[in-house]
């Protein structure tokens, strides 16, 4: 038996039609990481990534969008026998003493139903492993799934699986964006717009030096995703108090009046009618449409998954600082600081970060020397 394993790639629903795109997302990524691979190619509705080291290979393209799931696994030809055999010999070796298993077989079979492969694998690792007591287990009680999906000529046996980010690949969406990040919210926001296809630029706003540590961390978690192996960054130092609602709230509409001096046509909006008053949002939608700018709100619609993608960019020490954020009261809706924003403009410091393991001490190292 042929021992290579493959990385296999299953799309999501909404990538379904863009897989060319995440196929040259997955190449990009990878020479980026300077992983090596011999092929990536589409198998029917999958990829079939021939990398050199399979495992740090699936890792670094687990940080796509427009996965639903990846695997680590064998190929075989799709024939029933040759199926059943391999899922017996490959599954049933990652079975452990007394585990509950699965059979889950998918796909395109050929002359025979999935079902049929099911019921005869799980004969088979019964009897085959009967001296580890390994048994069948349910949908919803097992220890260890066995899955298989098949395509017209092949059949994937998986040895390890992870669930993906969702969204669609980057860049899909073929249009450029600019958001901000500075804080927890607007970093999820950014998080999102990526997810969503945009070609994003990021500007990291800040009121105190302290806060660059965090925020160099946050982005260290974002910008891998992004599909370059250099990267330009601005920063800006808005001198606006951190306490207080009214004062972030200030913050937050002179950071909205930075993105409307770029050029960018689109821009990405950290507000969610979750946190802020309809009115507040309101009032940034129409300053955006007074520049004959398009506004993007990624976090509408977001509820409780903000705080799965908060744990996705390392942010679950934070998780306190957000629901903080959250019970933001309706008020009166405070002007940004023209005096600030004007100050904040002149403070602005670019910076070129070569995307690697030291991120985080490139960006302060080259914030000091700049």
């Amino acid at each position: 038996m042929d021992e290579k394993s493959y990385v296999i790639v299953f799309p999501n629903i909404f990538s379904k039609n863009k897989i060319p795109n995440l196929i040259s997302n997955i190449k990009k990524i990878l020479k980026i990481e300077n992983q090596q691979f011999k092929s990536v190619k589409r198998d029917g509705d999958i990829i079939l990534i021939d990398a050199n080291d399979p495992v740090f290979a699936s890792s670094t393209i687990n940080l796509l969008f427009g996965i639903e799931k990846i695997a680590i696994a064998r190929q075989v030809r799709n024939d029933f026998q040759n199926i059943v055999n391999e899922i017996t010999n490959i599954g049933g070796s990652l079975l452990l003493k007394g585990e509950k298993f699965i059979v889950k077989v998918e796909g395109i079979s050929k002359g025979f139903v999935t079902k049929d492969v099911e019921i005869a694998t799980t004969s088979n690792i019964i009897e085959k492993k009967r001296n580890l007591g390994a048994h069948p287990g349910t949908e919803e009680n097992f220890d260890k799934l066995l899955y298989t999906y098949i395509t017209k000529n092949n059949a994937y046996i998986c040895i390890f699986s992870d669930t993906g980010n969702g969204g669609i690949p980057y860049q899909s969406q073929s249009e450029k964006t600019i958001c901000a990040i500075y804080d927890e919210i607007s970093a999820v926001s950014c998080f999102e717009t990526i997810k969503q296809g945009y070609d994003t630029k990021i500007i990291i706003c800040y009121r105190q030096k302290s806060e660059l540590m965090n925020l160099a961390k946050i982005i260290n978690q974002i910008i891998p995703r992004m599909l370059y192996d250099k990267i330009e960054l601005e920063f800006l130092q808005l001198k606006i108090s951190p306490n207080g609602i009214r004062n972030y709230l200030i913050y937050v509409n002179s950071i909205l009046e930075i993105l409307l001096h770029y050029s960018n046509n689109r821009v990405s909006l950290a507000l969610s009618p979750l946190i802020f008053s309809s009115e507040f949002i309101d009032n940034s939608l129409k300053q955006v449409f007074s520049k004959k700018k398009i506004p993007i709100i990624p976090l509408t619609g977001v509820d409780n998954s903000l705080f799965d993608d908060a744990k996705e960019i390392g942010l679950e020490r934070n998780m306190r600082k957000i629901e903080k954020m959250i019970i933001i009261t309706k008020e009166e809706i405070p002007l940004f600081s023209k005096k600030e924003v004007e100050n904040a403009l002149k403070t602005k410091k670019t910076i070129t970060v070569k995307i690697g393991p030291n991120n985080v001490h490139d960006i302060l190292d080259s914030l000091e020397n700049h």
